[in-house]
């Protein structure tokens, strides 16, 4: 780009010398531009942001030099028109004073680039975080469902147990053992492809699971809720409440000749939505345990609320507790 100190002041510049000025910039602004789209070329066909050798740079600003060449090659006879039309007379510029403008322009070039490549990495990198939020959610969609399915049969296949072993003492009780089942199956089977269901639907699940494990226990186990109102309507992970109860009867109740109590109370403390279920015995630990159930629980709250979820079990004067905390959702 020609400059006004390179022409001496004299009586000799013409008036219209800024309208010049003015159609030179417009005019190296448009081949520049147009140039431009042949590295953008480049970088949108062969230039991997994400996977990139020092052979692809290399190659990149050889294509920027590239038309840095063709850039100034065109430049001068592009200019001579104007230069014709508006100083009245061509202005010879030896060879060393067309390169000084090299320098110039090549700084326009970089910074382009500069723009068009941070551009195209902060675009690669939101392209990664999506995908990998993809994965994620597909992943924890996967071990959900895996996690679901591990809790119908188990449940299903104590019940029937059980049933079995009613059908030659009590025919009656069999039949409203296998209504009860029933019902727990068919929610079991709407449920299943949701994370959430409101708390008030989850106790109705419960109370069929322990209609079933009365027959069973008889008079051994006895059951007591206290449920908080303002709780009914929180949204829990289903099945949730029904397999600490299921612990609590196969792991305590279960060891204990003269049975026990299951207690299950839901407040909200802190902000968060506290389930506690309690039943009389004690922690054992048993080898031939996989304890399946409440490895289950831990990792579907851990899939759906991460770190704001808690599980916990204790003993307590001879008192199993086992708490979940979620947040209110």
């Amino acid at each position: 780009m020609l400059t006004i100190d390179k022409i001496s002041y004299s009586k000799d510049i013409p008036a219209n010398f800024v309208n010049y000025l003015l159609i030179e910039g417009v005019l190296c602004g448009f081949l520049g531009f147009v140039l431009s789209f042949i590295i953008l070329f480049y970088i949108e066909k062969y230039f991997d942001i994400g996977n990139y050798t020092k052979t692809d740079v290399y190659k990149l600003i050889g294509v920027v030099l590239f038309t840095q060449v063709i850039y100034h090659v065109l430049l001068w006879p592009m200019l001579n028109i104007p230069i014709n039309y508006f100083m009245g007379r061509p202005i010879e510029l030896t060879l060393v004073q067309k390169l000084t403008n090299v320098p110039h322009f090549l700084a326009y070039f970089v910074v382009w680039l500069f723009v068009v490549l941070t551009l195209k990495l902060v675009y690669y990198i939101n392209t990664i975080k999506l995908r990998q939020l993809q994965l994620e959610t597909n992943l924890k969609e996967s071990q959900l469902n895996t996690l679901k399915g591990q809790i119908n049969p188990h449940f299903m296949f104590n019940s029937l147990n059980n049933i079995r072993g009613l059908m030659l003492e009590d025919v009656d009780k069999a039949r409203g053992m296998l209504t009860n089942l029933s019902e727990t199956l068919r929610y079991s089977l709407t449920k299943s492809e949701v994370n959430s269901i409101a708390l008030e639907d989850e106790l109705e699940m419960v109370e069929n699971y322990v209609e079933i494990s009365k027959i069973q226990f008889e008079n051994r186990l006895k059951f007591e809720s206290n449920i908080e109102s303002d709780t009914l309507n929180i949204q829990i992970p289903p099945m949730i409440i029904q397999m600490l109860v299921e612990n609590a009867l196969k792991h305590g109740i279960s060891n204990l000749k003269s049975g026990g109590i299951v207690k299950l109370s839901t407040i909200i403390e802190n902000n968060q939505l506290q389930i506690k279920v309690a039943n009389s015995g004690t922690l054992q630990k048993s080898n031939n345990s996989t304890h399946l159930g409440l490895q289950n629980i831990k990792k579907r709250l851990e899939l759906l609320y991460g770190k704001d979820a808690s599980f916990t079990l204790n003993e307590i004067e001879k008192e199993v507790i086992a708490t979940i905390k979620m947040p209110l959702v």
